[in-house]
C-alpha cells in the first residue's frame, strides 16, 4: 500500500468515527472536498477506502441481520435493492 492509499485509509476510518458523532452519513464528502482541493490523489484514495468501509459495513449488517433472523426461525431477510444501496 501506497502512502497515499494509507493516509486516504486512516482518514476514512477516523471519518467514519466522526460520523457517529456528527450523525451525518454524508459528512464524508466535505472532508473529500477539503482534501482534493490540495491532492486529488489523496482524494481519490480516501473515497476509495470510504466505499469499501461503507460497503464491509453494509455486508456485515446484512449477515448480522441474515443469521439473526434464521436463528429465530424467520426467513432471511432479501439484500436492499441496488439504488438503496448508495
Amino acid at each position: 500500500m501506497g502512502v497515499a492509499e494509507e493516509l486516504g485509509d486512516d482518514l476514512a476510518r477516523r471519518t467514519l468515527e466522526a460520523m457517529k458523532d456528527i450523525d451525518d452519513d454524508r459528512f464524508f464528502y466535505q472532508v473529500a472536498k477539503v482534501i482534493g482541493a490540495s491532492s486529488p490523489t489523496l482524494e481519490e484514495a480516501y473515497l476509495t477506502a470510504m466505499r469499501i468501509r461503507l460497503a464491509a459495513a453494509r455486508g456485515h449488517k446484512f449477515l448480522d441481520d441474515a443469521l439473526k433472523a434464521r436463528r429465530a426461525g424467520g426467513p432471511i431477510p432479501l439484500p436492499p435493492p441496488d439504488n438503496a444501496a448508495h
